[in-house]
């Protein structure tokens, strides 16, 4: 990817006043990503879908070349016709909710590079019809795993397995990662299919078959994983976009170069 690529990154909130360990976590992580891409060159900028209009999302979306849909809370489960009495259901947030799946869609649409994490990537699967395991058991070795109301927030670090090693350049199982969440993709959406997976089955990275546009359940900008994690993953999502970009003008002589 060339330098001075703009990358958007939306994420939820600037504050939440009533979960301020939770915002100190969010904000951290958000950091870590745009040290993390500017220090490889990029031009990253945050957007909080939950405190502006979705024609503002829309934009920011619009105005550049990569998008990142980052973490948050659970999605509300109207949108996928979840049930909305669940196990630590917790708080939601429906203006972001609306907002980042529209992103998703015109990004399907549009064939702008995408990449969610954890909430980003539950976000791309309801946002194309699928839906999510509203609830994991909480044995797992790489899920949430802290008391309900703690003020502390750890990660589990874990290995995934490659289901489709056409994205071996973009995703290392080799490579530790580490995850938090207590949500999963369940039946996947339209266009959809399963990257890779953990030891148990749970879906752990999923991909548009067409467009570029990529979704992960673990978290690449935690400080616990190398930097080259995440660049790999929005490296290899441009890469898609521009071979997709010449085998369509290559199909199409028409488009201009």
């Amino acid at each position: 990817m060339a330098h001075g690529t703009r990358v958007a990154l939306i994420h939820v909130r600037e504050s939440r006043p009533a979960a301020p360990a939770y915002q100190r976590l969010a904000d951290s992580l958000n950091l870590r990503a745009l040290r993390t891409l500017r220090d490889h060159g990029w031009e990253p900028s945050l957007h909080a879908a939950g405190d502006a209009s979705i024609a503002s999302s829309l934009a920011a979306a619009r105005n550049a070349d990569v998008v990142v849909i980052m973490g948050g809370e659970d999605v509300h489960p109207s949108f996928y016709a979840g049930e909305h009495d669940y196990p630590r259901s917790g708080v939601h947030d429906l203006q972001a909710d609306d907002a980042q799946i529209t992103v998703v869609r015109e990004a399907v649409e549009r064939g702008t590079p995408l990449l969610g994490i954890c909430r980003g990537h539950q976000i791309i699967n309801v946002a194309l019809g699928g839906d999510l395991v509203q609830h994991l058991p909480q044995d797992g070795t790489h899920r949430l795993d802290l008391p309900h109301g703690s003020k502390r927030y750890s990660f589990t670090p874990h290995r995934i397995e490659l289901d489709d090693q056409r994205w071996a350049d973009t995703i290392d199982e080799t490579e530790l990662v580490q995850s938090s969440h207590h949500q999963a993709v369940g039946r996947l959406g339209g266009g959809l299919s399963s990257v890779s997976s953990a030891h148990d089955g749970i879906v752990e990275a999923i991909a548009h078959v067409e467009s570029p546009v990529l979704g992960v359940q673990w978290h690449p900008e935690h400080p616990a994983t190398p930097a080259r994690q995440l660049t790999r993953l929005v490296d290899g999502l441009a890469d898609r976009a521009g071979r997709n970009s010449l085998t369509h003008q290559f199909r199409n002589p028409r488009v201009a170069a």
